[in-house]
C-alpha cells in the first residue's frame, strides 16, 4: 500500500471528512506486535527467575554456611574463598556436582603449585602474574584437564600472587577452603535444602513441551485453511527450541543428582527415571515434528489434496504432547497421551487412504513417526511401540495420491486397548 505523501494539513483534513487514514492499519499492527513481545518477554524472564530461584536459596545459605564456618570454627581471617567454591560448586555445574567440587580442588592445586614455584624464583609482580597465568592454563590444557580445571587453577594463580605479598601462608588455607566449599554445596544440596527433583523437571520440561504442541496446532490450522504463512512461522518457531532442549536435559541431570545424594529424595528415582528415559524421545519428537511441519509448507505451496483427517491427526498429535506433559507432572501413567498418540496415526491412516500427494504422504509418515517416538517416551519399548502404530494405521494398500473410489469409505483402524 503507497503512503500518502500529501501534506500533514490536507491529510488530517480527509481524516476529519471521514477519509481512512492508509497508515493506521499498519501501525495498529506495529504496536500489537510490540506489545505481544513485551509480555512474551516478561512471561519468559519469570519462567527463567522460577527455574534458578531454588538454585539461588541453596548459592545462599550455602555461601553464609561456608563463611561461618571458615571464619568463625576454623579462625580464618579472610574467608573468601570457602564462599566463592561453595558458589561455584552450586552455578558452575548443575548435575555434576560431585565432579565439580572434584575439580574445583584439582584447579586449587595446580594453581597454587604453579604460583608457589614461580614466585620463589621470580618474585611478584605485573610480569611475573601474567606469566603464572600463562603457565598454569597451558599446564592444565597439556594435561587434558577440563575447562573448570583450567579456569580454577587460573583463578587459583591470580589470587596466589596478588594476595602473597600481603597474606603469609595462603596456601593451605586455599585448600581448605575449597574443600570446605565444595562439601557444604553438597550438603546443602542433600541434606539442608534438597529440591524437589520432580517439580524442577516439570518446570524444565513445560517450555519445550507447550512450544511442540502450539507449533502443530498452528500447522494442523494452516492445513485446514491453506496457510502457508502460519505453518512457516510455526516451523520458525519450532526450529528455535535448543535452548529449551538444553534446559529440560541440564534439568534432568540436576534432578537425578538430588535423587542420587538426598536420602529425603530416593523415593523418586522410579518417577525420575521416566523423565530421564523421555528425553531422547522427545528430542527426536522435535526433530521429525520439523520435518513434518516442514513438508506441510511444501504441501500447501504445490496445491496437493489436504483430506480432512490430515490436520486432525497433527492435532491429536498436539494434544498427546500437552498429555504426556500433564500426566507426568501429575506422577500417572501416561495413558491418555498413549490414547491421544494412536488416534493420530489412525487419523493418518484415514488421509492415506482418502489420497495424498507426495508431500502429503511424508507428513502422514512423519505422524506415525513422532507419534511413535511419544510412545516410547511414554515408557513403551520401541518394538511395541512400531507394533501399536501398524495396528492404529491399519493396511493402506491404495497407491499414494491415487483418490478413493466414489462412494467407498476408507475403513477405519482401530487403536489396540491401552494397559
Amino acid at each position: 500500500m503507497a503512503r500518502d505523501k500529501r501534506p500533514p494539513v490536507v491529510r488530517r483534513t480527509a481524516l476529519r471528512e471521514g477519509l481512512v487514514d492508509i497508515d493506521g492499519a499498519r501501525i495498529a499492527e506495529a504496536t500489537q506486535e510490540l506489545r505481544h513481545r513485551g509480555r512474551a518477554t516478561l512471561h519468559d524472564r519469570l519462567h527463567r527467575v522460577r527455574m534458578a530461584g531454588g538454585l539461588a536459596v541453596q548459592a545462599g545459605l550455602a555461601a553464609g554456611l561456608a563463611y561461618f564456618v571458615s571464619h568463625r570454627l576454623l579462625g580464618n581471617p579472610q574467608p573468601v574463598f570457602a564462599p566463592i567454591s561453595a558458589v561455584g560448586t552450586l552455578a558452575a555445574s548443575v548435575g555434576q556436582r560431585f565432579r565439580r567440587t572434584v575439580e574445583l580442588i584439582v584447579g586449587v592445586g595446580v594453581g597454587v603449585a604453579v604460583g608457589d614455584l614461580l614466585i620463589y624464583f621470580l618474585g611478584t609482580g605485573a610480569w611475573q602474574l601474567g606469566l603464572v597465568v600463562t603457565v598454569a592454563i597451558l599446564l592444565t590444557i597439556f594435561a587434558g584437564a577440563s575447562v573448570a580445571i583450567v579456569i580454577q587453577a587460573a583463578a587459583t594463580a591470580v589470587l596466589i600472587v596478588t594476595l602473597s605479598p600481603s597474606t603469609q601462608n595462603l596456601e593451605i588455607p586455599r585448600f581448605v577452603d575449597a574443600f570446605l566449599g565444595g562439601g557444604i554445596a553438597l550438603l546443602v544440596t542433600a541434606v539442608l535444602l534438597p529440591l524437589n527433583p520432580l517439580r524442577v523437571i516439570n518446570r524444565a520440561a513445560r517450555p519445550a513441551l507447550d512450544l511442540l504442541a502450539s507449533q502443530l496446532d498452528a500447522t494442523a490450522d494452516g492445513l485446514r485453511n491453506r496457510d502457508r504463512a502460519t505453518i512457516q512461522g510455526a516451523l520458525e518457531r519450532l526450529r528455535n527450541n535448543k535452548e529449551e532442549l538444553a534446559t529440560l536435559g541440564e534439568a534432568i541431570e540436576g534432578a537425578k543428582e538430588t535423587a542420587t545424594l538426598s536420602p529425603a529424595r530416593w523415593h523418586r528415582r522410579d518417577e525420575l527415571t521416566h523423565y530421564a528415559e523421555a528425553a531422547d524421545p522427545i528430542d527426536r519428537a522435535m526433530r521429525n515434528s520439523g520435518t513434518l511441519i516442514r513438508r506441510s509448507v511444501t504441501l500447501v505451496e504445490d496445491e496437493e489434496p489436504v483430506p480432512d483427517p490430515m490436520p486432525d491427526a497433527i492435532g491429536h498429535l498436539a494434544e498427546s504432547v500437552r498429555l504426556l506433559k500433564h500426566e507426568f507432572a501429575a506422577g500417572e501413567e501416561p495413558e491418555k497421551a498413549r490414547e491421544r498418540s494412536l488416534r493420530a496415526v489412525s487419523e493418518a491412516g484415514r488421509a492415506y487412504g482418502e489420497g495424498v500427494g507426495f508431500s502429503g504422504s511424508v507428513v502422514v509418515a512423519q505422524v506415525r513417526t513422532t507419534a511413535s517416538d511419544l510412545l516410547v517416551a511414554s515408557g513403551i519399548e520401541q518394538e511395541e511401540a512400531n507394533r501399536w502404530i501398524r495396528t492404529a494405521f491399519g493396511e493402506q494398500e491404495r497407491p499414494v495420491g491415487e483418490p478413493a473410489e466414489p462412494g467407498e469409505a476408507p475403513k477405519p483402524p482401530t487403536a489396540p486397548p491401552i494397559g
